[in-house]
């Protein structure tokens, strides 16, 4: 593998490791707000997103 191609992969691997390396609470907060973003997507305005956000990492907390 050329070096170019290995600055990508750390760079991918830097820029993961924050949360491949999170709690497992943390993870599960990404993992439903990524779902919940996806889900809106195809709102032209998505609403109340903030709103959602807060009740996961609420409901995670708990």
């Amino acid at each position: 593998m050329n070096k170019k191609g290995q600055n990508n992969i750390s760079d991918l691997t830097s820029i993961q490791e924050p949360i491949t390396d999170a709690p497992s609470e943390v993870k599960q907060v990404i993992e439903q707000v990524l779902k919940l973003e996806k889900d809106k997507l195809y709102l032209k305005t998505p609403r109340n997103i903030n709103d959602d956000i807060l009740n996961i990492i609420k409901q995670v907390v708990q």
